[in-house]
């Protein structure tokens, strides 16, 4: 029995390159094999077939056994994809801890002068530009979030305020531990209520006037001085949202912020 191209092409998902997809598939048809059968079964060059089975091995996809000549076990399909999750778990929890080391050294103190030496060099209207993919977008909002010292402003959608929820719910009741005065105004709808409830214990929450000319979009203000806006759908792909990101207070006081107000005082109070 020959593995289907569909099952191969998802054992690239779990981080295995061609030539250890092809090796596999044929060693756990086997159960015990050696590099030459399996160079000869699956057309992997012989002086390559060592090297994949030795990382078949270290990723908990194969077994050595010593034997001459040498051969291998194949490890059953369940038990080795748990041997691989610990494995990148493993590797996941080292960068990590590299990336905590690294931040408490004083290379980062080094870095953080370059960087503010750098910026103060820069017109602050000039510290924008465009982000892409909702991963993305949503990171850049969270950082904002996080930097906010006296107010955070939200304008958003029906299925924005669900994001915001999914994604911002932890660092909005950070903000107003801290004494931020959160604002969001959003379509309030049967189906989302109990979200405004949620965010209603860290956030000041007002429902869309149901107006004809009532603006819609998402746009993020943090201090009057941050401002993001989205420049896609609610419908567009998740890798194709794409935010606009300023740190122009004219941008956020002059220009977005009175749109904000606008809509804030138009709207109905949540209770």
């Amino acid at each position: 029995m020959v593995a289907s191209q569909e099952t191969l092409d998802a054992l690239e998902d779990v981080g295995l390159n061609m030539y250890e997809r092809k090796v596999y598939a044929a060693l756990i048809s086997r159960g015990v094999s050696t590099a030459g059968e399996l160079s000869e079964m699956t057309g992997v060059p012989r002086s390559r077939s060592y090297d994949v089975l030795e990382s078949l091995a270290e990723k908990g996809f194969a077994i050595l056994k010593p034997s001459k000549p040498m051969q291998y076990v194949a490890v059953p399909p369940e038990e080795a994809l748990e041997n691989t999750k610990e494995l990148h778990k493993k590797e996941l929890q080292e960068k990590i801890d590299r990336i905590e080391r690294f931040k408490e050294s004083s290379a980062v103190n080094e870095l953080q002068e370059l960087y503010d030496e750098g910026v103060s060099l820069v017109d602050p209207a000039d510290m924008s530009g465009a982000i892409k993919g909702k991963y993305n977008v949503h990171k850049q909002m969270g950082n904002m979030i996080k930097d906010a010292e006296r107010e955070i402003k939200i304008m958003t959608t029906e299925k924005g305020i669900k994001d915001i929820k999914d994604n911002h719910m932890n660092t909005l009741k950070e903000a107003k531990e801290l004494g931020v005065n959160v604002r969001i105004v959003a379509p309030k709808t049967e189906e989302n209520e109990e979200i405004f409830n949620e965010l209603s214990e860290y956030a000041d929450m007002r429902s869309h006037a149901e107006a004809e000319h009532t603006p819609e979009g998402r746009f993020v203000i943090v201090d009057d001085e941050n401002v993001s806006f989205s420049l896609t759908h609610d419908e567009i792909h998740p890798t194709q949202d794409t935010m606009f990101w300023s740190n122009s207070g004219h941008a956020a006081s002059d220009a977005i912020g009175p749109l904000f107000e606008m809509v804030w005082k138009k709207g109905e109070p949540h209770e």
